[in-house]
């Protein structure tokens, strides 16, 4: 993607950035929003015999081009920001960690925590939306790797597929 403008550049490149964590009224801990949706959507959709790993589907990447994309509102961006920053502002105050330095299991109980708020619901299904779209869409977008998602559904696609990207 070609920048025409610093505040272009700055206004897509906010996934790169960084997010401060506080702990009452201290500065706790600094984090990039993606490294913490890499480890959620992990966490999310674990992988198994019977599902396909989110590495395999190339996730992380699929969701940050989506968030690069100008008809994604920078509300959406500011939601999906912010909700790595509650999470990590979650986690510090249970276990007094950032949600990258917990187990497998804090994170669970965190993850659970924060589904029985109103935020941490609507969060949660906006990032499995995406892996879901990772996972399901067309390999030319950069997921779906060797159309592992459509071969795990026994998904044949519809003809004709795109040719090129219409991002």
């Amino acid at each position: 993607m070609i920048f025409n403008s610093r505040r272009l550049f700055l206004k897509n490149s906010f996934l790169s950035s960084i997010v401060f964590v506080t702990y009452g009224s201290e500065l706790f801990g600094v984090v990039t929003p993606m490294q913490t949706i890499s480890l959620v959507q992990r966490d999310l959709f674990p992988s198994t015999p019977l599902f396909p790993h989110v590495k395999d589907i190339n996730a992380t990447y699929c969701l940050t081009k989506i968030l690069s994309h100008s008809r994604v509102t920078d509300e959406d961006k500011a939601f999906i920001k912010d909700g790595v920053k509650w999470l990590n502002e979650e986690a510090v105050t249970k276990y007094k960690k950032l949600y990258s330095a917990l187990s497998w299991q804090q994170r669970q109980e965190t993850l659970q925590d924060i589904a029985d708020t109103d935020w941490g619901e609507s969060w949660i299904k906006t990032i499995m939306g995406y892996i879901f779209e990772a996972m399901l869409g067309d390999p030319i977008y950069g997921g779906n790797k060797g159309e592992i998602g459509w071969k795990w559904l026994n998904h044949k696609s519809g003809l004709p597929r795109p040719k090129k990207e219409l991002l």
